[in-house]
């Protein structure tokens, strides 16, 4: 019982952020909270047209988008609104373009994404807004800590569906202060 009482509810953890504190960044560093990995670790990309483009990290915002159409994980993840895992990364084909941008001052240029959970963010709608991405990058397999399990990526649906309410709080209260 203690157990239960004692784990917070992952979605409980993003609630307690207050409303003037939520930005990406904000939500990013509690996903990595939740999921023992750190803020860079975490991507956070939004649906523009026919695009993703990275909110969180900062410094891909700048490095490119993916299109929706391409074969990307992420991209997957936003046309099948399906979460996906993946414990062997290096094996998909994916865009590796994104991991060589230097993120933060880690000085870990040898990291890479050797493990993957991807989820989408959706609207109240149920379209996508965007995905949220959760890995373990290190620069071999052994050193990448634990395998991501089914219920990480259970946990990670339930915080990709948060992130999109208060994602689409971010909108509402940009948009009021700009109209």
């Amino acid at each position: 019982m203690s157990g239960i009482l004692g784990k917070m509810r992952e979605t409980d953890q993003l609630a307690g952020l207050a409303m003037e504190d939520v930005s990406p960044e904000s939500i990013c560093a509690c996903v990595a909270k939740i999921f023992r990995v750190s803020s860079t670790e975490v991507a956070l990309l939004e649906v523009s047209g026919s695009m993703l483009n990275f909110v969180h990290p900062a410094e891909l915002r700048t490095a490119g988008a993916i299109p929706l159409s391409s074969s990307a994980v992420a991209a997957r993840t936003a046309r099948t609104k399906q979460a996906e895992l993946f414990n062997g990364f290096t094996e998909v084909k994916h865009f590796s373009i994104f991991e060589l941008v230097k993120l933060g001052d880690t000085g870990l240029d040898d990291q890479v994404i050797q493990k993957l959970m991807s989820a989408p963010v959706l609207a109240s709608n149920g379209e996508v807004d965007g995905v949220i991405q959760v890995s373990r990058k290190a620069p071999r397999p052994a050193a990448a800590g634990p395998d991501f399990t089914p219920e990480d990526l259970r946990k990670l649906e339930s915080v990709a569906r948060s992130v999109g309410k208060m994602m689409h709080k971010i909108r509402a209260v940009g948009q009021a202060s700009s109209g």
